[in-house]
């Protein structure tokens, strides 16, 4: 049976993702994509993957969450020939900023961007490594729109089904792309 080349390309990245149960906490099984970034192969068939969708659309700028966001983030805006912007933690950017709290299972967290990042009216394009609960993410689009800027989409590698983060990131009206879905629970066999 004939196989598309992309399902073929998402079925490799999701058996490179290594999972490691218990991290950081008991009960979480950490679903880590360093493997992908390790391998040349892997990483440039993420990036192509991400090219492929974005390629012809109107994006102006690729946001990164910090930290994977950042290395996702950097090679598609290389590749889309657009700027990049990082969406950093609290404290590490050193111009003037806003910033974003949002819930933790553990705490609170916050994020900041920096006041010139993004142009009014400018298309941005989010991308982050998973969306499990959709805080980070969801922080990074009130981020963007504070400035006036519109997120054209979020995207990520993997979305957790068993959690309400791409649900809650689509109920603020944000079309959010995955290249591959699963229940990130730590009984899974995926």
């Amino acid at each position: 049976m004939f196989t598309h080349p992309e399902v073929m390309g998402v079925e490799a990245l999701a058996a490179k993702i290594r999972k490691i149960p218990h991290w950081p906490q008991n009960g979480i099984l950490f679903h880590d994509i360093t493997p992908i970034l390790q391998s040349p192969r892997h990483f440039r068939l993420l990036v192509d993957l991400l090219v492929y969708r974005y390629m012809g659309q109107e994006i102006d700028v690729v946001a990164g969450l910090d930290a994977r966001g950042f290395i996702i983030g950097a090679a598609l805006a290389y590749q889309l020939n657009v700027g990049f912007v990082p969406i950093r933690k609290k404290g590490k950017l050193p111009f003037t900023t806003v910033s974003e709290s949002y819930a933790l299972e553990y705490g609170e967290a916050t994020i900041e961007i920096h006041t010139d990042a993004v142009k009014k009216g400018a298309r941005v394009l989010l991308v982050d490594d998973l969306v499990a609960t959709g805080g980070t993410m969801l922080a990074g689009i009130k981020l963007i729109q504070r400035l006036g800027a519109t997120v054209l989409e979020a995207a990520a590698i993997l979305e957790f089904t068993d959690l309400p983060g791409g649900e809650n990131i689509r109920k603020e009206g944000v079309s959010l792309f995955t290249l591959y879905q699963n229940d990130g629970s730590i009984h899974s066999d995926a």
